[in-house]
């Protein structure tokens, strides 16, 4: 059984240049950091030429599909019919990125087979990180 979801999903960043209207970007899951989602803009997409990812929690995510969720750099707020929005604050200023709400669902649904919600402590090894915490303070 893989252990990492990705899923390209086409985003919307709100007042692009007209020559980019969408931008490709990948959706991460990674059972060995069951709590968290990434989301990856490609080099081209960005204005500093390099790929950008931010990390933020799938419960963010998913909540943000029914209500606006988030007080930090990661904001998530469902738009119109089918749309979420997610909001990027970095001290650079803020990406405003729109996208399908049915390809966050369908994402958010492998996620939830891989490790189901309420079940992701049980994929941490807590005794190996402080192992390798206590190594690495020697």
């Amino acid at each position: 059984m893989s252990i990492v979801i990705e899923q390209p999903v086409e985003a919307r960043l709100v007042a692009a240049a007209p020559r980019m209207p969408s931008i490709p970007a990948t959706l991460h899951y990674d059972r060995r950091d069951p709590f968290a989602v990434r989301m990856t803009f490609p080099a081209p997409a960005t204005l500093e030429g390099v790929e950008v990812c931010w990390t933020f929690s799938r419960e963010l995510l998913a909540a943000g599909l029914k209500d606006p969720e988030g007080h930090g750099d990661v904001r998530v707020r469902p738009y119109g019919y089918d749309r979420t929005v997610l909001e990027f604050h970095a001290p650079e200023g803020t990406a405003v990125v729109h996208v399908r709400s049915s390809e966050v669902r369908r994402f958010l649904e492998a996620t939830s087979e891989l490790v189901p919600v309420g079940l992701e402590h049980l994929q941490l090894d807590l005794d190996h990180d402080l192992a390798e915490l206590m190594r690495d303070a020697c």
